[in-house]
C-alpha cells in the first residue's frame, strides 16, 4: 500500500467516503499527508503516518486551536483528529515575498508579546515529529531547556549512537551554563517546530501554521527554528518587522545556533540527520568541551 493509498483508506474509515481526488502534499518530513477533494468541490488537508503515537493528532490539534485563539495568529481549522488521522481545512504553498515574510514576523511577535507565562511547559506533553516532547511544568527556563529540550535527546538510541562521551559532556557542560549564556526571560507561548515547511498560505496568500510542538518556553527558540533552518531571501523581512514588534533581547543572533541544537539533536533522533546535523552539533558545542590534565 502506498503512503497515498494508507491515507485514502483512513479518510474512508473515518467517514470521508466521498473522496474523488487525493494529491500527495510536498514538503512534510513525517507524516503523509495530501489534498483532498470531495465530490461537492470542496477541499481538505490530510495527514497520516505509518504507526502514530496513540494522542500525537489529538495533541496536534490542541495545539492549533491554542495558536489560533491568539488575534492575529492563523492555523487551519480542525475538521477531525483521531488516534490514526488529523483533517484540517485546506492550506496552499506559500509565496515566498517580503510582503509575506514581514506578515509573519508581525505575526509571531504578536504570539510572543501577548502571551506571556511564570512557568515553563504544558498542561500535557506532547510530541516533536514522531517521538514524545515533555512540557513537565518549571519554574526555571535555563533547567527546562536543559533537561527537556537538549538532554532529553541523549537516551535515543540514534542519538547515544552518533554522539561520543566527548560530545555528550560538552553537551552537558554547555547546560550548565545556560544561565551565562541565555539571559533570563519569561516564557511566551511557542509554535515549538517553526521551520520554514510548517509555514504555508491560506487561500488569500496570508501565513497559516501548521505541525506545532506548543509549550510556553523562551521565544528566542522559535526564531532559532526559521534563523538557523534553509529559507529563501524574502526571509529576512520576518527578522526586521519580529524586532520591531517583540524587541528580542540583545545578542539575540548570537545564540541562535545555541538554541538550534534541540531541533539538530531531534533529527538525528528521528535519523533524519545524514546532511550533516552532527557536524554542526560538534561545532556548536565545542567551546564547551573540557580540556584534560
Amino acid at each position: 500500500m502506498t503512503e497515498t493509498d494508507l491515507l485514502a483508506a483512513r479518510l474512508a474509515a473515518s467517514g470521508f467516503t466521498d473522496i474523488v481526488s487525493l494529491e500527495p502534499a510536498a514538503g512534510g518530513v513525517v507524516a503523509h499527508a495530501g489534498l483532498a477533494t470531495r465530490e461537492d468541490g470542496t477541499r481538505l488537508f490530510a495527514k497520516t503516518l505509518d504507526d502514530p503515537g496513540a494522542d500525537i493528532f489529538a495533541v496536534e490539534a490542541e495545539g492549533l486551536r491554542a495558536l489560533a485563539a491568539v488575534p492575529g495568529v492563523h492555523t487551519p481549522g480542525v475538521r477531525l483528529a483521531t488516534a490514526d488521522l488529523l483533517v484540517l481545512e485546506p492550506v496552499e504553498p506559500r509565496l515566498d515575498t517580503a510582503e509575506f515574510w514581514a506578515t509573519l514576523g508581525h505575526m509571531v511577535g504578536t504570539l510572543h508579546t501577548t502571551t506571556g507565562s511564570e512557568r515553563f511547559g504544558w498542561h500535557r506533553d506532547g510530541w516533536l515529529g514522531r517521538l514524545p516532547q515533555t512540557n513537565t511544568w518549571s519554574d526555571d527556563g535555563h533547567a527546562f531547556f536543559a533537561e527537556h529540550r537538549l538532554l532529553r535527546w541523549l537516551t535515543e538510541p540514534l542519538v547515544s549512537a552518533a554522539l561520543d562521551a566527548d560530545d555528550r559532556r560538552a553537551l552537558e557542560h554547555l547546560c550548565d551554563r545556560l544561565p551565562d549564556l541565555v539571559p533570563d526571560q519569561p516564557a511566551a507561548l511557542t509554535h515549538g517546530d517553526l521551520w520554514t515547511g510548517n509555514v504555508l498560505a491560506d487561500a488569500a496568500g496570508l501565513p497559516v501554521l501548521i505541525d506545532p510542538a506548543v509549550s510556553y518556553t523562551w521565544p528566542e527558540v522559535d526564531l532559532s527554528m526559521i534563523w538557523s533552518c534553509d529559507r529563501p531571501a524574502p526571509s529576512e523581512a520576518f527578522f526586521d518587522v519580529y524586532e520591531e514588534v517583540a524587541w528580542p533581547h540583545d545578542g539575540w543572533r548570537d545564540r541562535m545556533p545555541l538554541l538550534h541544537l534541540r531541533e539538530l539533536l531531534s533529527q538525528i533522533a528521528h535519523g533524519d540527520g545524514e546532511w550533516g546535523a552532527l557536524d554542526v552539533i560538534r561545532k556548536t558545542i565545542a567551546p564547551f568541551r573540557r580540556v584534560r590534565a
